[in-house]
């Protein structure tokens, strides 16, 4: 059974009600139709059409061009380590600046700046070493290291007459390069 009536104050909607003889639990449907007509013979094109993604109306995009292919980077350039590790490699002596990456993998600054830090090492393969600190699991690390906010990079040079630079948040590409050939 439908039942079409006016809806109040709109006067080219209708408002339908539709109930039918198959058990259901839940609320009549409503549905707004323009010009009081319905029309039940059409093809659902969301879901008859396999061009169309299911959760996008448009269909895909065609590249104008290739994307570019950049350097394929290793898993040795940027090593997830505890804490402990990295408390013996700060005390090693080393030749190169040390970049120590606190991160989360639910923190979406920090997805951005893993990638800037992938570029950097590849650019800086022998001239930086660059490891990441998970904050969830080695939280106390973290909170030692007075990391606040996130992504936080802490810059260490190999002199150890020489302080570390601490970051903290999104930064850009050119400024890790500036202070890896100025300050370090």
């Amino acid at each position: 059974m439908a039942v079409m009536q006016t809806a109040p104050g709109l006067p080219h909607c209708s408002i339908t009600s539709v109930s039918s003889t198959i058990p259901f639990h839940g609320p009549p449907s409503r549905l707004c139709f323009s010009n009081s007509s319905m029309k039940t013979h059409q093809r659902n094109l969301l879901f008859s059409t396999p061009n169309i993604r299911p959760f996008s109306l448009r269909p895909p995009r065609k590249l104008l061009c290739l994307p570019p292919r950049g350097k394929y980077v290793r898993e040795d350039y940027l090593v997830k380590m505890s804490a402990k590790e990295v408390q013996e490699l700060v005390k090693e002596d080393r030749t190169v600046p040390l970049i120590i990456d606190f991160y989360a993998t639910w923190c979406g600054p920090c997805i951005l700046m893993a990638q800037e830090l992938e570029m950097l090492a590849v650019e800086y393969e022998s001239s930086a070493m660059i490891v990441k600190v998970d904050t969830d699991e080695e939280y106390e690390f973290a909170h030692d290291m007075q990391v606040r906010g996130l992504p936080t990079l802490y810059f260490i040079s190999p002199d150890p007459t020489k302080g570390a630079i601490r970051t903290e948040g999104l930064i850009p590409l050119q400024m890790m390069r500036d202070i890896i050939d100025n300050e370090m």
